[in-house]
């Protein structure tokens, strides 16, 4: 490792000290990336590419230290959230479709399903 990158991970370190102490020097305090890289004189880039590690470090701090949630992880569960709820609504909606169908296409009433809520356009000829 050569000296600047030493210095820069130095700095990323202290950064994240001030960070979860609350004591933001050169940034909003935040406990995002983009903070973090400002906190330490950083580029951005440089924290996610060649300091993945530290700033995965600093990631799990804040969730260890701080019982907070990290913007980037907020985004994501509510992404996975509102996929389930997609999900979900679509099963239930294929379900439907399918019991619509078979009421809509005449199959003998022994292999339908009991269906409640569909009128049959055409009475069956049994």
């Amino acid at each position: 490792m050569n000296q600047r990158h030493q210095d820069e991970r130095a700095r990323i370190r202290a950064a994240t000290e001030r960070l979860l102490a609350g004591q933001p020097v050169a940034s909003d305090g935040a406990l995002t990336v983009v903070a973090l890289a400002a906190e330490a004189g950083v580029h951005r880039m440089a924290l996610i590419k060649r300091h993945a590690d530290l700033k995965n470090e600093s990631y799990e701090r804040v969730r260890t230290d701080t019982q907070q949630v990290t913007d980037e992880e907020r985004q994501l569960r509510q992404t996975v959230a509102s996929q389930r709820e997609e999900i979900r609504d679509l099963r239930h909606q294929v379900t439907r479709l399918t019991l619509a169908g078979a009421g809509l296409t005449g199959t003998p009433t022994a292999a339908r399903p009991a269906l409640d809520n569909v009128v049959p356009l055409r009475p069956d000829k049994n």
